[in-house]
Parts: C-alpha cells; sequence; structure tokens
C-alpha cells in the first residue's frame, strides 16, 4: 500500500553553499520509484507517495542518492502524514493564538529525552520555552526565532548529538500536513 511521506533535508540551500534545486531533488525523488512529488520553498522539504519503505529506509535512499547526486552528505528525515499531523495536534502551545514565526518544530531521527536538555535552565529562557513531544521539540520564542537565546543555546551541537535534528517554523509544519495528505 502506498503512503505520503514528508523529506525534511538538513541544511541544504542556506548561506549560498550546499545547493539543491527543489527541481532536482523532484527529479531525485521520482528516479527511486516514488510518486505525486512535490517540494516546498527552497530550504529542503519535499512530500512524495512510497509504495515500499519505511521512513528510516527512505530517509536513508534519499540520503545516498543526494550525496551521489550532489557529492556531499545530506541529513534526511523522513515521516508519514500520520506522525506530521500527529505533531500539529499534540501541540503543547496554543498555536492558533499565535504568530507562525513564534513557534518552531525540531524534528528529530530518533526519540529524546528531557536528560539531554538538563542542563538548561529554563527559567533564564523565559517567556521563551520548549517542550517535548514525539521525536520533536516544540519551540515558544514570542519575539521570534533571530532574537531568541533559547534557540541559540538549543542549536548547540552537543544537544543534537546522535541523532539528526531538523527545524521548521510552524507554517511550513502546517503546510507538510497539507501536503502529505490525501
Amino acid at each position: 500500500m502506498a503512503t505520503r511521506y514528508a523529506a525534511l533535508l538538513r541544511g541544504i540551500n542556506v548561506g549560498g553553499g550546499r545547493k539543491v534545486p527543489m527541481a532536482e531533488l523532484r527529479g531525485l525523488l521520482e528516479s527511486l520509484g516514488h510518486e505525486d512529488v512535490r517540494t516546498y520553498l527552497q530550504s529542503g522539504q519535499a512530500a512524495f507517495t512510497a509504495g515500499h519503505g519505511d521512513e528510516e529506509s527512505l530517509a536513508a535512499e534519499l540520503s545516498g542518492a543526494l550525496a551521489r547526486r550532489f557529492g556531499f552528505d545530506v541529513d534526511v528525515i523522513v515521516r508519514d502524514h500520520a506522525y506530521l499531523k500527529g505533531v500539529v495536534e499534540a501541540c503543547p502551545f496554543p498555536a492558533g493564538e499565535l504568530e507562525p514565526k513564534q513557534l518552531h518544530v525540531t524534528y528529530f531521527s530518533a526519540p529524546v529525552t528531557d536528560e539531554r536538555f538538563a542542563e538548561i535552565d529554563r527559567q533564564a529562557y523565559l517567556p521563551e520555552e520548549f517542550r517535548l513531544g514525539d521525536r520533536a521539540l516544540y519551540l515558544y520564542v514570542p519575539d521570534g526565532l533571530g532574537r531568541s537565546g533559547l534557540a541559540d543555546h538549543l542549536s548547540k551541537p552537543r544537544l543534537s548529538k546522535g541523532v539528526v535534528a531538523t527545524s521548521r517554523n510552524w507554517n511550513t509544519v502546517r503546510r507538510l500536513v497539507e501536503m502529505t495528505g490525501t
């Protein structure tokens, strides 16, 4: 049975390097046998229908194909529609009352626990805050990501050691649900 997925590519098309044109990403996904491929923005997300594989094998397959095609490694997270919809539904913050720039989700390739973030003095960053979900971290930044000390702290490599982590703003989070829906 075919399933709708989103592929989230980490660290491409930012700062002038590691370019992956979206037309080439669509073609690459189609060459892997996927159908109804659509991309969103230039920042590395695509929706597709796959008749084989699971999230991990599809991510590995796409990551390998990207390395062969572009000559550099790209971390990829693949999630199905049900998961993406669940992330939106489980949001611990009042998303409907916030501006989309105030809310972000970091997707992880594997589950993470509170212990990973125990060193962070959460009180010191208020009113900014984060909460963990299913392989996701929800980040509330009332003044936006660019002015967030908490976001800067959370982006430190040691906090994501051993897992792939990639963040999206709330508009993109919602759009991925739409793109993977039937």
